[in-house]
């Protein structure tokens, strides 16, 4: 019976990587920039799954760009310290002290352990910040807001070179200002569709906490146009946190990225299924 069993098993293996490999070869040398947050970060099974994931991309051929957020790290940081968060239509109000707060928390803690985990799964992956060699400069997105940034100006030459050297580019959203090199904080979705944009990436997965774009009746929508998106935004269908996650997949479209995923983070090997199988794992937005 066993043996039954794992013949079983065998055979289901053997026909998965066997449907899997067209997709394989269409995305060999692709470019596939991976924004992570939600819940997933928090939990240590969560993010040593999603670092097989992103390994296994590597191996495969792809090049993934890892692009993290880490609000709910912020925001335990920022109440420890007595600090109070503030939010503006689903934006942290961010000033001098909020600000070094947020670095400290992206480009230290949550950044590094992103690394460590990719590293732990035999890749190799190196941190680092919207800041370094000026990748990501950015001018404030609204004056109500503080130092949140808005990306203006995109140097991507650094992350080609880490994933043409084999390693594997893992961002965390904190940019330069465009005068006085203030730091800015930059919406984790914000700052991948624009490295996305600038990559002229294949795809850009927005890894978040819900399934992906529905309609009125509840229901996943597995691929839409921009039009369509623009006009289920129009009627309200599209609302909430949704808003700025389909706009970041338009404004990322309109920039030459050929598709933009947004799927649930939280689901066992997301990413792979979106990517290596026929019926994808989310909401497919393209041109």
């Amino acid at each position: 019976m066993r043996k039954q069993t794992m013949n079983r098993d065998w055979i289901a293996t053997a026909r998965t990587l066997s449907e899997a490999l067209p997709y394989l070869q269409r995305y060999s040398g692709a470019v596939v920039v991976v924004k992570f947050g939600g819940n997933a970060m928090g939990d240590d099974d969560a993010m040593a799954e999603f670092a097989r994931d992103i390994v296994l991309m590597r191996q495969v051929g792809m090049n993934p760009v890892v692009v993290h957020g880490g609000g709910p790290m912020i925001n335990e940081m920022l109440s420890k310290l007595g600090i109070e968060s503030k939010f503006v239509r689903g934006k942290r109000v961010t000033d001098k002290a909020t600000v070094e707060v947020v670095e400290m928390i992206l480009s230290g803690l949550v950044n590094k352990r992103i690394v460590q985990a990719i590293n732990d799964q035999g890749g190799r992956a190196v941190g680092i910040s919207g800041k370094d060699d000026d990748l990501m400069v950015c001018e404030a997105d609204d004056p109500e807001l503080g130092f949140v940034g808005r990306p203006v100006e995109m140097n991507v030459q650094v992350i080609r070179d880490l994933y043409n050297a084999g390693i594997i580019p893992v961002i965390a959203p904190v940019a330069t200002g465009m005068a006085d090199n203030e730091t800015f904080n930059v919406n984790g979705d914000t700052a991948a569709g624009a490295i996305a944009g600038a990559l002229q990436a294949d795809r850009l997965l927005l890894l978040t906490d819900v399934a992906g774009v529905k309609n009125k009746d509840g229901e996943v929508l597995t691929e839409m146009t921009s039009e369509q998106v623009r006009a289920l935004i129009a009627d309200g269908t599209i609302a909430g946190g949704m808003i700025p996650k389909t706009e970041t997949a338009l404004d990322a479209i309109e920039k030459g990225v050929r598709g933009v995923v947004i799927l649930d983070g939280r689901a066992p090997n997301a990413a792979l299924l979106e990517l290596y199988t026929e019926h994808g794992a989310g909401s497919l937005i393209r041109g």
